[in-house]
């Protein structure tokens, strides 16, 4: 496929979501797949959710297309496929009529497993000048897989932010794999799932007429993670810096997480203490806080992460560098701590 032919994929990727996620939206509007706002909400008004699916469906029919014109191998397809597809599945069953948590953790598990059987991920990968058994290495990448899932999930919680995280990683990845291998799979797959995430955020992007839910986010986070587990197979390095990319997320979700633990909370019930809910709260707008993120994203991140790759600074001083100053601006946002109940952020700034 010419440069001018993924070109054409990628916009026609773009508007099959953007028409996917406007069906989707009148759908969940006739069904009453609306969420309610509460105490704990960023919004004020009923808005339908599971416009997720939009970005699995046009993410999907993509890479079918890519492995049709000889650009990705049918088995990375039908695993990352499977797998993604296991955990949205379960996602819009709870959008739709709630899933009992075991269920849905059932789910990421199975997710998971599925992909790293597809990916032959069981053999001993390189971390940190030392070399993990082929078993302890699948455990600790299902861990992970599950974790990036989740802490999407945590994440999308106003308006635009989870799919402008899936847009500006996913680019920043493409440009990863381009500047490490001329493999193709490698940087088209990320550029397409950038490409269904994009049309989606034409709806989400703040004031969002529609929101992710978990179809969305669940599938989101298992993208994310197959994409970076798959560069882990290309060079580590290449692994930290997808880890780099993600920093954003990775830091908010676990400081919060950590924090709540130390309470003795309940972390899995519905919250709003994550560093970016303060800082909606705080500057009183979704969108300032979303466009935050992506400028950290593209003007931080990715250049420490292009430095990774190119061996101009190790891995893990790379990833020190980049996390320290988003552990300060998390902490310094009260990460983890209650944020006032009375207080609801929608805004159309």
């Amino acid at each position: 496929m010419s440069t001018l032919g993924i070109s054409a994929l990628c916009a026609g990727t773009v508007l099959a979501s953007w028409a996917l996620t406007g069906t989707l939206r009148s759908y969940a509007q006739r069904r009453g797949m609306l969420d309610v706002p509460n105490a704990r909400s960023s919004h004020v008004q009923l808005t339908p959710r599971g416009g997720g699916a939009a970005i699995v469906l046009a993410t999907l029919g993509a890479m079918c297309t890519l492995a049709l014109a000889g650009m990705v191998n049918w088995n990375l397809v039908l695993g990352f496929g499977a797998a993604g597809g296991v955990v949205a599945l379960a996602g819009f069953l709870d959008d739709r009529k709630h899933l009992k948590r075991r269920w849905r953790l059932l789910s990421h598990f199975g997710g998971a497993s599925i992909l790293l059987i597809s990916m032959n991920a069981t053999r001993p990968i390189v971390i940190l000048d030392g070399v993990l058994g082929s078993w302890a290495t699948f455990v600790i990448a299902v861990l992970y897989i599950v974790w990036l899932i989740n802490l999407t999930n945590f994440m999308d919680g106003i308006d635009g932010l989870a799919a402008s995280e899936a847009v500006t990683v996913s680019l920043g990845g493409a440009l990863l794999y381009a500047m490490a291998t001329p493999r193709p799979e490698g940087w088209t797959v990320p550029l397409v799932f950038a490409a269904a995430a994009g049309g989606f955020l034409i709806w989400n992007r703040p004031p969002a007429r529609v929101f992710m839910g978990d179809v969305g986010s669940g599938f989101v986070g298992m993208w994310l993670a197959a994409m970076s587990l798959h560069a882990s197979i290309i060079s580590t390095s290449l692994f930290w810096g997808w880890l780099i990319l993600l920093g954003v997320f990775v830091v908010d979700a676990s400081i919060t997480l950590i924090r709540r633990l130390l309470r003795v909370e309940r972390v899995w019930d519905a919250h709003r203490t994550h560093a970016y809910q303060h800082a909606a709260i705080r500057w009183h707008t979704h969108r300032g806080v979303t466009l935050a993120v992506v400028g950290i994203n593209v003007f931080w991140l990715l250049p420490l992460a292009c430095l990774v790759v190119l061996d101009r600074i190790d891995a893990i001083s790379g990833v020190a560098i980049a996390y320290a100053p988003l552990i300060v601006g998390a902490i310094r946002l009260d990460a983890g701590r209650p944020a006032p109940v009375s207080v609801q952020t929608r805004s159309t700034r």
